[in-house]
């Protein structure tokens, strides 16, 4: 049997016998010749198959004609036949005239979900709905995205490392934790990888990194939020400050970017529209007091109780940046110790700042970084000023006991990062199953 040909590499071959396999995307049974567009995981292609008649114009009813009239649409097929270059032909400048044709699976006729379906009716249908071109597109720039990111770990002496998802306690806060019945007592579902990464230190990793799934019992139901979503992290030792964080932070999309746009540039223009950008280094930062004087001024006070930013603030200073530097993101610093978790280290000339950051790209914050509190008996302190028990924190203050370095790292959603890059409108459609507050399936 002649081995299966991927359809993006016929173009590269000669005229000759192939074989293919895929889905069938449309049918024209026509009398004369039927026409069959084939898709698989890299294209499309036309099949053809000129109809048999006999003397007195009667079309017979041989093969392969009888089972391409009785295809539906969404059938898994193989299909045998001779490649033919011919400029004419719109899809791609080939076709395959067919010698024999092979369902696998029968398609039930009528597909439940259309083009103008809803976003919700598609996620119920998600395997379907991932079908289309520039929805399969959105995954394959993901594995190029992460890829590059991992290369670039590697080439500059990170260590990937699989945190456990299982966790005896809350690592940061319980308010948004899923806990579970485990054995004779409870388990809660990470939040983050966060202790875990920070144990890496104290064992002299150094350098780590690691892409994997987080739980938030966050009740949300925004474009941006999920329950279970992939988070992108990394940490590392013998910092000054989170300054160095945001240097690997900018440098690590830097390399995503460009192997994105490298590989994927034309096709994404072609699907969505967009042009990629590779962001430009140093990415802008700007101290959150600065940033909120700067939205004040431009008339939108920020309405929230806390010191934090919130949706609209960031969309407005993000809109700042374009307009003043030309840059898709900007780096918001010096958050105040207020709205940060206890382990953020504080600056010592002013203790109610923290040396902390969050990522903001086209608008929406995809990250939050910091340089780590190592100093245990300051842990033990700013843990007691958040309302927070020493003693319920022991598991995690044992590993600041015996030694750690100065240290920091970030976690950055990968779904939000690839939502913006597309200028998609909700992070649904870059995640492969979604699941929230009221989705479990499929």
């Amino acid at each position: 049997m002649t081995a299966r040909v991927l359809i993006k590499d016929l173009a590269a071959l000669p005229d000759g016998p192939v074989s293919v396999a895929g889905w069938v995307e449309t049918v024209r049974d026509q009398k004369k010749v039927q026409f069959v567009v084939l898709r698989d995981e890299s294209g499309a292609v036309q099949l053809v198959n000129p109809r048999t008649v006999d003397e007195d114009g009667t079309v017979v009813a041989d093969e392969p004609a009888t089972t391409i009239s009785g295809l539906s649409q969404g059938s898994f097929v193989r299909a045998t036949g001779e490649l033919k270059h011919d400029e004419r032909v719109k899809l791609g400048g080939i076709e395959i005239k067919l010698n024999t044709l092979e369902v696998e699976t029968t398609a039930i006729a009528e597909t439940p979900i259309a083009a103008d379906s809803g976003i919700d009716k598609r996620m119920d249908w998600r395997f379907l709905d991932l079908r289309e071109p520039k929805h399969n597109l959105i995954f394959r720039v993901q594995t190029t995205l992460e890829h590059a990111m991992r290369q670039y770990w590697v080439d500059n002496g990170f260590i990937e490392i699989h945190t456990p998802k299982l966790m005896a306690s809350a690592s940061e806060s319980r308010a948004e934790l899923f806990e579970l019945p485990y054995f004779e007592t409870t388990a809660y579902l990470a939040q983050s990888p966060q202790i875990f990464k920070q144990m890496a230190q104290a064992a002299g990793f150094g350098r780590v990194f690691e892409i994997g799934p987080a739980f938030r019992a966050d009740p949300s139901f925004t474009s941006r939020h999920a329950t279970e979503f992939t988070s992108v992290d990394t940490e590392l030792s013998w910092i000054d400050s989170h300054e160095d964080v945001m240097k690997v932070h900018e440098d690590l999309l830097v390399a995503g970017f460009t192997a994105v746009k490298e590989k994927h540039g034309a096709e994404i223009e072609a699907l969505f529209g967009v042009e990629v950008t590779v962001p430009t280094t140093p990415f802008p930062r700007i101290p959150l007091a600065e940033a909120k004087r700067i939205v004040a001024e431009q008339g939108y006070e920020v309405p929230r109780a806390d010191d934090d930013m919130d949706p609209e603030g960031e969309r407005r200073i993000s809109a700042y940046v374009k307009e003043t530097y030309g840059h898709e993101f900007v780096f918001l610093t010096d958050y105040a110790s207020s709205i940060r978790p206890y382990y953020h280290m504080r600056h010592a000339e002013d203790p109610s700042l923290t040396k902390s950051y969050d990522l903001i790209f086209n608008g929406v914050e995809i990250s939050t970084g910091a340089q780590r509190e190592h100093r245990v008996e300051i842990l033990e302190k700013q843990a007691v000023d958040k309302g927070l028990s020493v003693e319920e924190l022991e598991d995690v203050l044992a590993t600041f006991r015996y030694g750690i370095p100065p240290h920091g790292g970030f976690g950055m959603g990968l779904a939000r990062v690839l939502m913006l890059m597309l200028h998609l409108a909700n992070l649904r459609e870059t995640t492969y199953l979604f699941r929230g507050p009221t989705r479990l399936t499929p």
